[in-house]
């Protein structure tokens, strides 16, 4: 479903400068003139806009649109790659003759003429959230923002923000593939900052994903706005960290950046072609404990990292890429699902038309077990509990990390007791997962706040896990337990 509105490519039908299967063929057989063994087209319209709301005032408002073409051709294992902004015929053919470049030799390579895919609707929306009146959402802010303060005579200062976009796309390659695409995406964000004693201590809350504004029907801006004010102030009764090894319990939904940073990169087919992740070559061994599963899955419904179609043309599904503490598969672009001989999983993704695709993560899920969390807190006599994820660091070669935590607790004798401050988690992911002991039966995706950087290209992406407990986990804190 193609939503009406202002912002709509040129290029797709009833645009001002459509572009039919024929004049890919075209474009397509320039490209693969010099005798390159594949060829795509990404043609790319994208339009974003964003808010900020402080002290009663909007602080800033702006809007973005960008429209290109990007070429590639692979022969062997090079790629050549070439993107212009003017959409005019002789610009396109440039960028497709260099692209050519990259094969210098050999007969020319006929293209299969393209035919249009069928591709699923995981994002409908009866109105792009882009064109909707900015009025609407600085009253979103406005509410948003009245609610921190309400919520807590503490809070002294709420910031919030909401992001828009709207991607146009059309992937035509040389096998034949034909596919349109418009990806929705909107992102709210509250700020709490509570002050007592001269103590500051701030809390945040956000969501969003592929939708509209009919997201705040069931996430009002106000409950984000209790949620960041509460946390705030909860903080300010922090006590110092413990320091050292101990078990640690992850919190349902947004701790699944971890596994995500930890462990989903590692599992990137790209990595493991190159030899260079801690998965490499170890397909059908034993990686975690029997009670992971982990899937990569582009299917949710108006998830943040859902997609109709990657940026290759492939329709993706759920990927299992550890089954029951067995790696079973990576997440493959086209380049390596050639080199593994293994079908593409439809995780080739790109920032934009500027961009060569690369295996990257859509929605990346640990799947429940079967314990009650409140039995898993139970079981612990002393240990953290990690509430909330702030930044990270991860070396992707061997998996070790270090998060710090912005809300956390102390467990002592099965309960969840003092707040913690300053807590930093560090490890290794692939051990993480072999030291999972128990795994909740809550489930929880994230509520669409994650971004992905990877070899300088971001994109959009989910997480999610339930309650969690690992058996042992160094804690960096301000204290040494004991």
């Amino acid at each position: 479903m193609t939503p009406s509105g202002s912002y709509q490519a040129p290029f797709l039908p009833g645009g001002s400068q459509p572009v039919d299967a024929q004049t890919c063929d075209r474009l397509l057989a320039v490209a693969l003139s010099r005798g390159g063994d594949y060829a795509d087209l990404f043609f790319e319209y994208s339009a974003s806009g964003s808010f900020s709301f402080e002290e009663g005032i909007l602080k800033s408002a702006s809007r973005s649109v960008a429209i290109g073409l990007g070429v590639r051709v692979q022969h062997g294992d090079s790629t050549g790659y070439a993107f212009t902004e003017d959409l005019g015929w002789d610009r396109m053919v440039r960028a497709a003759q260099t692209a050519a470049q990259i094969a210098r030799s050999g007969a020319p390579v006929p293209p299969i003429a393209v035919s249009a895919r069928a591709v699923p609707g995981r994002y409908p929306v009866p109105t792009l959230s882009i064109d909707t009146p900015g009025i609407a959402k600085r009253e979103l802010l406005d509410r948003a923002s009245r609610a921190a303060f309400k919520a807590d005579p503490l809070i002294i200062k709420a910031e919030t923000g909401f992001v828009e976009s709207v991607r146009h796309l059309l992937i035509a390659t040389s096998d034949g593939i034909f596919a349109t695409d418009s990806q929705p995406m909107i992102r709210f964000s509250v700020r709490a900052i509570a002050e007592r004693d001269g103590q500051r201590r701030s809390g945040s809350s956000g969501g969003g994903g592929r939708t509209d504004l009919g997201y705040f029907d069931g996430h009002s801006p106000e409950e984000h706005a209790e949620i960041a004010a509460r946390q705030a102030v909860t903080m300010l009764d922090a006590r110092e960290a413990p320091a050292g090894q101990m078990e640690v319990v992850l919190a349902p939904g947004d701790s699944g950046i971890l596994l995500h940073e930890a462990v989903g990169h590692g599992l990137e087919a790209d990595f493991n072609r190159k030899g260079t992740s801690n998965y490499s070559g170890r397909i059908g061994t034993q990686v975690a404990s029997p009670l992971c599963t982990v899937v990569d899955d582009a299917t949710p419904q108006h998830a943040r990292g859902s997609i109709n179609v990657d940026d290759e043309g492939n329709v993706p599904q759920s990927t299992v890429l550890i089954e029951k503490g067995t790696l079973v598969g990576y997440m493959q672009d086209r380049l390596s699902a050639r080199h593994f001989k293994t079908p593409v999983t439809g995780n080739g993704r790109r920032e934009s038309f500027a961009a060569h695709p690369m295996p990257r993560m859509t929605n990346t899920f640990l799947l429940a077990g079967e314990s009650p969390p409140e039995e898993i807190i139970k079981s612990v006599k002393y240990g953290v509990y990690a509430s909330n994820f702030g930044g990270g660091q991860v070396d992707i070669s061997n998996g070790d990390f270090v998060f710090s935590l912005t809300q956390s607790y102390l467990i002592e004798d099965g309960r969840l007791t003092a707040p913690l401050k300053d807590v930093n988690l560090i490890g290794n992911g692939p051990e993480v997962l072999r030291e999972v002991v128990m795994l909740g039966n809550d489930f929880k995706p994230s509520d669409g706040i994650w971004t992905c950087g990877k070899d300088g290209q971001s994109v959009p992406v989910g997480v999610g896990c339930p309650t969690i407990k690992i058996a042992r986990i160094t804690v960096g804190g301000t204290r040494i337990q004991g």
